[in-house]
């Protein structure tokens, strides 16, 4: 018997209830769970900076802006993941422990992540037809990647380095924010 063979599947219901009571998060692809690491300090205030900047701009809109504890649900890949930051401006992505609409996701870089974020990740949130920008944040250098959806259906990729503004539009807002913004109060610590 192989390895695979051993390893037993986990229905998505069991997975959406048992993390429900779990200590640990687990992403969850085609019914295998995978335990998600802790955030140190950089990556938690990026994602904060970002959070409370899309939050600022969505108050009294029905958009939503979550963060790390609310999970994506990409269908067409079998898989839930924990983006850091996402927003969701559908009125009918209603679900309470999960988000099908997002327009907007941003994951933090981590040397334990990145991989995952740029591939397996970038991939599978491209499948999801709300999704207009995908962001990856460095938490080692001021930087950060922009994946974008262009009205020919196109996706584009910019970096913004030391200076710069982000500009989004999803659920008709116009939403803004600068790389001083992201990395307020943020110490970078390079890891290697």
């Amino acid at each position: 018997m192989n390895l695979a063979e051993q390893i037993p599947c986990v229905t998505m219901e069991d997975y959406l209830t048992g993390e429900q009571s779990s200590d640990i998060r687990h992403e969850y692809v085609a019914g295998r769970l995978f335990a998600m690491a802790g955030a140190g300090e950089a990556h938690n205030r990026i994602a904060g900076n970002v959070f409370f900047h899309l939050r600022a701009a969505t108050r009294g809109t029905p958009c939503g802006a979550f963060i790390s504890d609310m999970k994506a649900r990409v269908q067409k890949h079998d898989a839930f993941y924990y983006p850091d930051v996402l927003l969701t401006c559908d009125g009918e992505d209603g679900a309470a422990l999960y988000k099908e609409a997002p327009c907007l996701i941003v994951e933090v870089l981590s040397p334990s992540t990145e991989v995952i974020d740029r591939r397996e990740k970038l991939i599978a949130y491209r499948t999801l037809e709300a999704l207009r920008y995908y962001i990856l944040v460095s938490q080692e250098r001021r930087q950060v990647e922009l994946y974008s959806l262009g009205a020919d259906e196109v996706w584009r990729h910019q970096i913004f380095e030391q200076e710069g503004d982000l500009r989004f539009q999803c659920g008709g807002l116009d939403i803004a924010f600068s790389l001083d913004d992201i990395y307020e109060d943020v110490e970078l610590t390079p890891q290697g």
